[in-house]
């Protein structure tokens, strides 16, 4: 299996490229479904990390055409963006769509996955600057 993860290294701070991914989500018409705050989430069960956060981000004509040729391609979805820390640096990372292609051959989400992928690409990219 090819690298199914895209990783940057961002000058911002952890909080900034959080919000720089939301601002880079929205422009590409795509919506932050929903924010996991994981280091607040092990905190609770008195585990410590580093920042950590995952957006999940959607389009939803993205998602519903792939659903369409396979209701299991759900197992993917939504996009995961994580943000966080590392030896003092801010990262932001997400899993390469077209890795779906992969999981799923012959059921006509190539030219979708791609796309996706070329949007989450561009998203942490933007994020990133």
């Amino acid at each position: 299996m090819r690298d199914f993860e895209y990783v940057v290294t961002t000058s911002k701070s952890f909080d900034e490229a959080v919000r720089a991914v939301e601002a880079a989500t929205a422009a590409r018409s795509f919506r932050v479904l929903h924010i996991h705050d994981v280091t607040a989430t092990l905190a609770e069960k008195g585990l410590q990390r580093g920042p950590l956060k995952i957006l999940e981000i959607c389009n939803a004509r993205y998602a519903h055409e792939v659903l369409q040729k396979d209701v299991l391609t759900a197992l993917m979805l939504p996009c995961p963006i994580a943000v966080f820390e590392q030896e003092g640096e801010t990262h932001i990372a997400t899993m390469r769509p077209a890795v779906m292609k992969q999981f799923y051959p012959g059921k006509g989400i190539d030219a979708v996955a791609d796309q996706v992928e070329q949007a989450a690409l561009a998203i942490v990219d933007e994020a990133a600057r």
